[in-house]
């Protein structure tokens, strides 16, 4: 069998084939159980394999398609996930809007995790998983687009202050100028979804706070938008804490990596103790991403996925 696949702006043909059309060798090592050959051809592109390959192959380039339109430098991670897409296209992809540029999920978990998040039945959403899965990034997104949408009044980003290696008392200023290093991922997803000018203005207004977990205690927040990033590295006592501070219309996403906590030896950890005991509580969402979506450079997935098989032959 075979079909032919056309753009509805021929003008993009070149960036969905990719360099050396390194975008249609992907397609077809995604679609190699269905002995896709994917050739541009004139004006569009020949798929050539079993009916179920070619037509979800066909999805996944118009799908690809309206990314490029609407972000002609999105890439190879965009076409990955045009393809998760068109193998679920069930599943419902919506779109954060309001910001600097529309965000769109780009993998079936992280749409599951959107949904929570700007859903009405959670008001405590977990997001679980390795690094690069844009647990942090749509999180934070999230929170700026309520700002923007005036579903919140206020955006509150906290973190532990852990060492992961390195000792904070040896860096200068006090504690909220020791721990800006780490609070860096925040700032730039806050950078790419409102405009840095934008984000600086907010944050001197105190619509938007970012501070270290310490700085949460005694508090109520309330009508606000609450992210605790990184809360692998917060204790139970921490946690605890942490989610007792969620007042009247106010909503809180919870992320981190179980895989990378940096706590003393034989200190359990708070997100840990949380996902287990919070489990089926009403009112809580829990998502865990894995190494599938992983969103950076396609080495990443690999490297995560070399890990886990080496933890789990020490664990045998």
């Amino acid at each position: 069998m075979s079909r032919i696949w056309e753009p509805n702006d021929p003008r993009l043909l070149p960036v969905i084939c990719g360099p050396n059309h390194m975008h249609l060798v992907h397609l077809e090592q995604e679609f190699s159980d269905g002995k896709l050959a994917a050739e541009s051809q004139g004006g569009g592109i020949q798929l050539t394999g079993s009916a179920e390959a070619e037509s979800t192959a066909e999805l996944a380039l118009s799908i690809f398609e309206t990314i490029l339109a609407a972000n002609p430098d999105a890439g190879a991670a965009a076409l990955e996930g045009a393809i998760e897409q068109a193998r679920v296209p069930a599943q419902t992809f919506g779109t954060l809007t309001g910001l600097k540029v529309p965000i769109k999920p780009q993998t079936n978990t992280q749409a599951k995790y959107l949904d929570l998040l700007t859903g009405t039945k959670t008001d405590l959403v977990f997001g679980v998983g390795p690094a690069g899965t844009g647990k942090t990034f749509l999180a934070v997104a999230a929170g700026a687009a309520a700002l923007k949408n005036k579903g919140a009044a206020k955006l509150i980003i906290t973190r532990p202050a852990v060492e992961a290696g390195e000792n904070l008392g040896f860096l200068p200023g006090d504690l909220e100028e020791k721990v800006e290093p780490y609070l860096r991922p925040i700032w730039d997803a806050l950078d790419e979804t409102l405009g840095a000018d934008q984000a600086l203005r907010m944050r001197e207004k105190k619509i938007i706070e970012v501070a270290p977990l310490a700085f949460m205690r005694g508090r109520t927040l309330k009508n606000a938008v609450v992210i605790m990033d990184e809360a692998q590295n917060s204790t139970i006592p921490q946690m605890k804490m942490m989610l007792t501070r969620l007042g009247r219309d106010s909503r809180m996403i919870v992320t981190g990596d179980p895989g990378q906590v940096d706590l003393p030896p034989k200190t359990p950890s708070g997100l840990a103790h949380a996902l287990r005991i919070l489990q089926g509580v009403e009112g809580v969402g829990m998502v865990e991403f894995t190494a599938r979506d992983v969103r950076r450079h396609a080495l990443v997935s690999r490297i995560i996925k070399a890990y886990d098989a080496d933890a789990k032959k020490d664990q045998k």
